[in-house]
């Protein structure tokens, strides 16, 4: 059986004249019958594209939530309320308190802008798991994921607290969406914050008897070395990953080298993207 996947919501906009962007990601994968929403952006986008698109957000009951960062959960109250109620999946650390420290020096709240008690009252059913679930048939989180790889050390300006010498934020959270198709794997990325080549890793462990066909989503990799921006191109080579659609936090950089190295194999998944594996 076939997956339909479509990009609610990302950083760049393939449809301009109806679609809006903005500065997070959101997807709807489809297989047969079963509808599941991974992320909901920051929250301006979703109702909108989901409209422009002829999509009933009431229709779906299931959502994954990668990680506790604004720009992947800000649209859940708003998705929510059009239909709710829904399960969440989502790892226990979604809520903890989360900074980016700037430019200047000061550090800006990034985290979830929602408490558990408002998104309950709206119909949220959380199923908030360390280890992997399976949110329907054939679609399963990764659960925690080990940092194995060297050179994939994180996002440094990340940290769980406003005061100096507050932790880095690790991400343990950090999760991501594996959905069987009919040819193999496809893994839908939130922002990477694992390590792309940790997180496929991972998934390769957890189906070893299957093949990653495709990757999508957000890598990280505009934040990213030199060393792990090349450690994660020849990663990919060597998986033989056959497509890679990036989105949201790849950057300009990162998605031209991938492009370079991918070259048919890679494709930008905006909003309005629509691929079918």
């Amino acid at each position: 059986m076939g997956i339909k996947l479509t990009v609610l919501s990302e950083n760049s906009v393939l449809v301009p004249e109806k679609l809006i962007g903005e500065h997070g990601f959101c997807a709807l994968i489809e297989k047969g019958k079963e509808k599941v929403l991974f992320d909901t952006g920051q929250g301006f986008a979703l109702t909108h594209n989901a409209d422009a698109l002829g999509i009933d957000l009431a229709d779906i009951k299931k959502v994954v939530l990668s990680h506790g960062h604004r720009d992947h959960t800000g649209g859940l109250a708003q998705f929510l309320g059009s239909g709710g109620p829904n399960d969440v999946h989502a790892h226990p650390g979604i809520f903890v308190s989360r900074y980016r420290k700037l430019n200047d020096g000061s550090k800006l709240q990034i985290g979830i802008p929602f408490t558990r008690s408002r998104l309950e009252s709206l119909g949220a059913r959380f199923h908030l798991e360390e280890g992997p679930q399976e949110v329907v048939e054939g679609f399963y989180t990764t659960g925690v994921v080990e940092r194995e790889t060297p050179f994939e050390k994180g996002d440094t300006a990340l940290f769980l607290s406003p005061e100096d010498g507050g932790g880095i934020d690790i991400h343990i959270d950090d999760l991501s969406l594996v959905v069987e198709g009919k040819d193999g794997l496809v893994v839908l990325l939130g922002c990477a914050h694992a390590g792309m080549v940790n997180i496929l890793r991972h998934v390769q462990k957890m189906f070893p008897e299957k093949e990653i066909k495709s990757v999508l989503g957000g890598t990280h990799l505009g934040f990213s070395s030199e060393e792990q921006l090349v450690g994660t191109i020849e990663a990919i080579v060597d998986m033989g990953i056959e497509k890679v659609g990036v989105s949201h936090c790849t950057g300009l950089v990162g998605a031209a080298r991938l492009m370079g190295a991918l070259g048919d194999g890679f494709f930008f998944a905006g909003v309005g993207t629509v691929v079918e594996f």
